[in-house]
């Protein structure tokens, strides 16, 4: 089936599992796609691709790169070939993260009141302690029905095995949600007919999901609860995703300088008054909420704000303090969690993880750096890593030296080859490897996932960083029905 035109020059990578092609040719969950595609001019692929990024600049689907402390907007790069998952492998995905959620919400909570855990010994008490995302703030602080993981971005990769690994999880202000609903928005744009004819489940909910748990968080009936999104403005990274999520809900995005609290309660400015807020989404970090709290230097957040939540008197999405359980040291003892918090058997694998604070682990670690991923425990975006098949001698040994300055900031990974796809550049296609952010929301009435996600790409030839910030893109994730 690879003799025609578009798939005749594609060359699978040895010892990468690729998502569209397996031993015996097209898989099966692309070979709807394929048909449709294989005998279309490379004319009209390329229109296709071309009329995916007019569509991206007219719409102003963009992100920022911070580089030389400027502050470059840059189209959000997206691939027009989708990445296809069957509805048996997504229901595994699905099971696996609704229960790692559960255990990740119920550590925080533990470890925010009676500390059974450390107190069991299960994970060391230093680890946490020693979190910089530990806030000792929140310590007793009871939270709406307590949740504390209102939405998670939980990185997933699979590995030449063709199994599926928790990266990392994300549980602060996970964010890429917004590239999922427009890539989604496009590939109806360019291949209007062939979603339905695939069966591929909507996204499109995600909005209306995320509503309903951020209302059923406000203490009033719902007719007079005010729901608004908390940004730190037009200089994010991530300000197109909040205005658009704002937008979708129909709630008001705001700034600190828009908010003011009084007697404890939360209230918005208003050209007819103050308006009392009940719940906050916010996108801003723990050390900026408040200043009169946290950072006294931060502009962004709202005086008197940690106090009105820790009063009851206005919730906060996500719950502050949550970095203790997304922190790269502590992933390692997940599955530890879920055997002691839930009584069941991880259903999602993670990656072997080297806490470096282990002069044994460290030993080893520095014997076999060229096949280790290094990474500081609390940087994301792809900063502060280093890829040890990549770096040089050089890089390797200033990763050394800071290791053993502070090693409690490092962990190391062995290199996992990333699955890679099809994706069509300059004019034909080429593997580039992925990974998938599925997002889950925890509201009262329980965990929602939608079936999709945000499937990141690698568009640089051979790298395994897919961070938009470090080059990547994204392409749309079609989760089939049954």
């Amino acid at each position: 089936m690879k003799d025609d035109s578009l798939l005749k020059a594609y060359q699978e990578q040895p010892q990468v599992w690729d998502e569209m092609f397996g031993a015996d040719g097209i898989r099966p969950e692309y070979t709807h796609f394929v048909t449709a595609i294989e005998n279309l001019p490379a004319s009209e692929m390329t229109r296709k691709d071309e009329l995916a990024k007019k569509l991206f600049m007219s719409q102003g689907i963009t992100f920022t790169v911070y580089s030389s402390g400027e502050g470059i907007e840059k189209i959000f790069p997206f691939d027009i070939i989708p990445r296809i998952i069957r509805q048996r492998e997504w229901q595994h995905i699905e099971a696996g993260i609704k229960q790692r959620l559960r255990a990740l919400n119920i550590f925080l909570k533990d470890i925010y009141h009676q500390q059974f855990i450390l107190k069991d010994g299960l994970i060391p008490a230093a680890l946490v302690y020693s979190c910089p995302q530990f806030l000792r703030e929140m310590m007793h602080v009871d939270v709406p029905h307590d949740i504390y993981t209102h939405i998670a971005g939980v990185d997933l990769i699979r590995d030449n095995d063709g199994q599926f690994y928790v990266l990392e999880d994300n549980l602060r202000t996970p964010s890429g949600v917004s590239y999922m609903l427009e890539n989604r928005s496009i590939t109806y744009r360019i291949f209007p007919d062939l979603l339905p004819k695939n069966n591929v489940q909507p996204v499109k909910d995600y909005p209306d999901l995320l509503y309903r748990n951020l209302l059923a968080l406000a203490g009033r009936q719902d007719s007079d609860a005010t729901v608004v999104l908390l940004s730190p403005g037009i200089y994010n990274s991530a300000y197109f995703e909040h205005s658009t999520l704002a937008r979708l809900m129909g709630i008001r995005l705001v700034e600190g300088r828009d908010l003011i609290v009084h007697n404890h309660f939360v209230y918005m400015k208003t050209t007819k008054g103050l308006q009392r807020v009940d719940v906050i989404y916010r996108r801003v970090d723990d050390e900026f909420l408040d200043p009169l709290a946290f950072r006294p230097d931060s502009a962004l957040g709202v005086s008197g704000l940690y106090w009105a939540y820790r009063k009851g008197n206005v919730a906060i999405v996500n719950a502050m303090g949550n970095g203790v359980a997304d922190d790269k040291a502590v992933y390692s003892y997940v599955p530890e969690m879920i055997r002691y918090y839930l009584n069941e058997e991880p259903i999602l694998k993670t990656v072997p993880t080297y806490q470096m604070a282990d002069p044994d682990l460290r030993q080893l670690v520095f014997s076999q750096m060229d096949r280790m991923v290094i990474k500081r425990t609390n940087e994301s975006g792809g900063y502060g890593m280093l890829i040890g098949s990549a770096a040089t001698e050089e890089q390797m040994e200033d990763f050394r030296k800071a290791i053993l300055e502070d090693p409690r900031s490092f962990i190391a990974q062995p290199i996992i080859s990333l699955s890679s796809t099809p994706c069509y550049l300059n004019g034909v296609l080429q593997p580039r490897r992925v990974d998938l952010r599925p997002f889950a929301l925890y509201g009262p009435s329980g965990i929602d996932i939608v079936p999709g996600g945000l499937t990141r790409v690698a568009l640089q030839e051979g790298s395994l960083v897919v961070n938009s910030s470090q080059g990547g893109g994204s392409k749309d994730t079609w989760v089939l029905g049954e």
